[in-house]
This record gives C-alpha cells, structure tokens and sequence, in this order.
C-alpha cells in the first residue's frame, strides 16, 4: 500500500501503458485521476479500477491540462503524482512528414507533457510529489523512418533532465521511463513506409519479445513511490538491451 493517501493524474489512462499504472497504483493503495481523449476506454479503466474519478480531454490544448489538474486537485484536495503517458507514434519517410502531421506529434507528446507539468507543479510542490514522464528508447538514439516521433520523445527526455535540475533544491522528482516496443494496441498498429530499408531499422528491433504494460507499471510505481525518493533527472531504459550496444 505504498500509495495510501496519494493522489496520481494519469494522463493517456484509457488503454495500453496507462491503463496499467492505474491498475497498478489503485491496488496498493492511491486515489487516480484519469484522464484520455477516448470516453469509452477510459470509462473501461474506470471500471476495472473499481471505479476512479475520470476527465475526457485533448492533451494537446494547454488549457485543458491546466483545467484537467485543477478539476483533479478540486476532486481530491492534493496531487502527488503526476504520470504523463499520453502518446502517439507513427513511422514515415521524413520528406513525407506534413506540417500538420509534425505538429500533431509534437503537440500530443512533448507540449502535452509540459503543460501538465507547468500545471502540476505548484501543487507537487506542496506535496513533495513527482512527475514520471513516459519517453522512449527513440528518445535517445536516432532511427530511420521515426523522425518526428525521435524528435518528440527526446523533447521528453531533456524536458525531465531540464525539471529536475531547476527544482534540484526543493523535494520535487521527476524521472523519465524509456522503453522500446511495448505489446500495446500502439505497437499493433504502428506501419512501415512503403519502399523501408529495414536493414536501416535492425539496431533497434531488438532480439527480445516485446515488453508488457505491466512491466511498466511496476517500474513506474517504484520510481513514483517513496523508495525512491533520491532518485531525480533519472531517463530509465526498459528496452530488452535496444540501447546497450
């Protein structure tokens, strides 16, 4: 019951990686706030938790993420843990790349993400809380066919670097998560380019089953908790050894 008394935002909590960290921290013990774009899933995860407050949004308007943490803090009086987990990914040729299809990455997984913070914050801060940011390995190696979605996560990466060391003085954590294929409905549909060089894609395959969403969870209760409490600044690889060699 590590999270008894603690309130955790989810964002991305209707399916894959944040279904199961909501999961996972109602079982020991912690107040969600779950927040996604599709109403139907997140009500599902809502049910399977036993029932947690929810909120329908898109994370990529910065007004909903600042309204989506005061609608938690008004709901449950604190926020101890902010989890982002909201994310997209999409293989293509970078020439192909549009400008709409570049800010929609952009937007859904870096500015979403400090937005939430920037709304979190003085309120983790009362707290002595911490934020959990879901990266990727393509956040810090580069790949062919994944530029955009490179580019976003390794926003994500400095972003958590970058946040730990300005508030390096105060009790606030943030930490970062990076794995590399996770079996999620993301992965499922995730498409090669015509015309691929998959001799190009071959250093990060992998030689490794693809990794749970549990797993995930498990990492991100632990890093969220209090046991870990002098770990800051931290990019965590759970990617099967993509990123060893």
């Amino acid at each position: 019951m590590r999270y008894e008394n603690k309130v955790v935002l989810v964002t991305g909590a209707g399916s894959g990686i944040g279904r199961e960290i909501v999961l996972r921290l109602t079982s020991e013990g912690a107040t969600v706030f779950g927040h996604d774009r599709d109403a139907e899933r997140l009500a599902e995860t809502s049910a399977m938790a036993g029932g947690i407050e929810t909120r329908v949004g898109d994370v990529t308007s910065p007004e909903e993420c600042k309204e989506a943490v005061a609608a938690c803090v008004a709901a449950h009086g604190r926020l101890d843990v902010l989890g982002n987990v909201a994310g997209i990914a999409r293989s293509e040729h970078f020439l192909d790349v549009t400008v709409e299809q570049y800010r929609q990455m952009m937007a859904v997984n870096t500015d979403a993400a400090f937005f939430f913070c920037q709304a979190a914050i003085p309120h983790l801060l009362e707290t002595d809380g911490n934020i959990v940011n879901i990266a990727s390995n393509a956040g810090v190696m580069g790949q062919a066919y994944t530029v955009a979605y490179c580019t976003s996560k390794g926003a994500v990466v400095q972003l958590t670097r970058a946040l730990a060391m300005e508030f390096i003085k105060t009790k606030l954590r943030v930490n970062a998560i990076a794995p590399s294929g996770v079996n999620t409905n993301l992965i499922k549909g995730f498409q090669f380019p015509t015309g691929a060089d998959f001799s190009l894609m071959q250093p990060y395959m992998g030689h490794r089953p693809l990794s749970e969403a549990s797993e995930i969870a498990g990492l991100f209760a632990y890093i969220a908790s209090d046991e870990a409490r002098s770990m800051t600044g931290a990019i965590i690889n759970v990617d099967n050894g993509v990123t060893a060699g």
